[in-house]
């Protein structure tokens, strides 16, 4: 290395490429991808720990942050041991890759080569961050079954589902799969809009279905345990997906700084119309129903944070507060079907339905040099770009690889979810039984999340019931 005037570039020895750091690892990519992907993770465990945990029933407290940190667990020993190389490695059939293990250091500290251009940092550092996606992908799900699923059950389900459902969606979008041809069909999926949202909300509303409802009066009465702490784990949430969206190009990029900007645009928009709406029509701005739209916008912009701009970026905020407010609040108690299904937190709307929007409308708005900086790949267009430059054909093509995308996924997890709870039904029930549904986390755990009496009632006065005489006369004037 050396200067424009020949003279030599003296480094420290510590900046200088040697084994520990290849001339091929930049620094500043490896730090902040190892950065992105602890943030994606804090997200799971404890952001959707205290979230779940905080959001339902008290007596469900201790079994819903369980479920949450037991699939985060289950999830990085499958993926290591297995996942990782069915979803990112070498095409087994045309819907998955061959699985084996990822442990090899000679495989783990190479020169991470994958997509289109290889990336400046060590495999490890895509295998830390994908498993990070699964996890979240598997723990958002189980939102879907809080209140009720047999725990056991459930410590089978999460190898299963992640082994033949979340790994062919991934394979077949973001691998080598028929969703992600360099000359053919590409579904443009920036950072998981399908493959973990819509594939958690489909997934999570089917095995609802199986699994079955609630006891009926924890289902017409489920207040959250502390609000305060649900908008706690909603905080890590929010902010870990700064680390989601900015983390996907794998590189630190101008794609990745617009991507992180879009984000939270998307996101603030989506919940202030959220809220605006719960006044409108109820007269109230609710907490939860903040959270709810602070979710669906964090979903829909995922698909296309890196490749739209910020306007469009509100514009898909917008949609995204208004339109699965609309199939949650409207819709979902309009129709005998989704009244069948018991759907704890209403994950089908907040990710399905906020994942479906996301996908089309990024279909839409994706910009062509964006797009070109983040897949390294020509001709390709969104929708509206492709009929502003005269590429209306490209753009109409788009979008059908996006419907393709959403039709894929969503027929692939009915079916999938569906055969995984039949089976394990045939080893141990899905729900729990009516004795333990009654006591919750007691019966399932033999622990209690609170030493406090009641389920979100407030708490009588007991000097209204008895006050004893030598307690001063003042104490039984109290109402």
């Amino acid at each position: 290395m050396s200067y424009a005037d020949g003279s030599p570039v003296y480094l420290p020895q510590n900046l200088a490429p040697n084994e520990a750091s290849p001339g091929w690892n930049n620094k500043a990519d490896n730090a902040w991808q190892l950065t992105a992907a602890t943030l994606v993770g804090m997200q799971s465990v404890p952001g959707l720990v205290i979230l779940y945990g905080s959001m339902v029933k008290k007596k469900w407290a201790v079994n819903s942050a369980f479920m949450a940190l037991y699939a985060f667990a289950a999830v990085l020993v499958c993926w290591v041991l297995w996942a990782h190389s069915m979803a990112f490695g070498d095409p087994l059939c045309p819907l998955m890759g061959k699985p084996h293990p990822m442990l090899s250091q000679h495989y783990l500290l190479n020169h991470l080569n994958f997509g289109s251009m290889p990336k400046s940092m060590p495999t490890a550092d895509y295998v830390y961050f994908q498993f990070a996606f699964a996890a979240i992908t598997v723990i958002l799900l189980a939102g879907s079954l809080l209140g009720r699923m047999n725990f056991y059950a459930w410590m089978m389900f999460v190898p299963l589902w992640l082994t033949f459902s979340y790994t062919v969606g991934a394979f077949c979008i973001w691998g080598d799969g028929f969703l992600n041809q360099q000359d053919g069909i590409r579904t443009i999926d920036y950072a998981g809009g399908f493959v973990i949202h819509l594939s958690s909300g489909v997934a999570g509303f089917t095995a609802a279905y199986w699994v079955g409802p609630r006891l009926s009066h924890d289902r017409q009465n489920f207040p959250p345990n502390n609000i305060i702490h649900m908008l706690g784990g909603a905080g890590f949430l929010w902010l870990g997906w700064t680390g989601f969206n900015g983390g996907s190009p794998f590189v630190v990029s101008r794609i990745a700084s617009l991507a992180i900007l879009n984000t939270h645009l998307c996101t603030s928009t989506s919940l202030i119309v959220w809220v605006s709406l719960d006044m409108i029509f109820y007269r109230k701005s609710s907490v939860i129903g903040a959270v709810q739209g602070m979710i669906t916008g964090l979903v829909c912009i995922t698909p296309g944070a890196g490749v739209v701009d910020p306007w469009a970026a509100a514009l898909m905020g917008a949609v995204s507060g208004s339109v699965p407010w609309y199939t949650m609040m409207v819709l979902h108690r309009r129709s005998a079907f989704f009244q069948k299904v018991d759907d704890t937190l209403a994950v089908f709307h907040t990710h399905a339905v906020a994942g479906v929007l996301g996908g089309i409308l990024s279909g839409l708005f994706a910009k062509p040099n964006l797009l070109r900086m983040f897949y390294f790949l020509d001709n390709y267009t969104g929708l509206l770009y492709g009929i502003i430059n005269g590429k209306a054909s490209q753009g109409l093509q788009q979008m059908l690889y996006q419907l393709a995308g959403v039709a894929f996924i969503t027929v692939w997890n009915v079916v999938v979810t569906s055969f995984i709870c039949l089976l394990i039904n045939r080893i141990v029930n899905l729900r729990m039984v009516e004795d333990e549904l009654e006591v919750g986390d007691g019966a399932a755990h033999g622990e209690e999340a609170y030493a406090l009496w009641g389920d979100g009632e407030k708490m009588p006065n007991p000097l209204r019931f008895r006050i004893p005489p030598r307690i001063p006369s003042i104490c039984r004037r109290l109402p």
